[in-house]
């Protein structure tokens, strides 16, 4: 059986710079937008496949709402 399809989980900080956002930003999608994430142990966990497919069905866009500056 081979693993080579099997994609790795990615951390907090290497969707971050992935994404080019800041840590804050990423907790609240998390926690206001539903962003695919997982909790393991005190960690969050992501598959980059999957933040890719919400990122493309908008769950990203317009984040008036998640910003408390103006």
């Amino acid at each position: 059986m081979s693993d080579n399809n099997i994609e790795k989980w990615s951390t907090l900080k290497e969707v971050q710079d992935y994404l080019g956002v800041g840590r804050e930003t990423i907790l609240q999608w998390i926690a206001k937008r539903n962003m695919p994430a997982y909790k393991v142990g005190r960690l969050w966990k992501f598959k980059l496949s999957e933040v890719d497919d919400w990122i493309r069905s908008g769950g990203a866009a317009d984040n008036s709402d998640l910003t408390d500056t103006d």
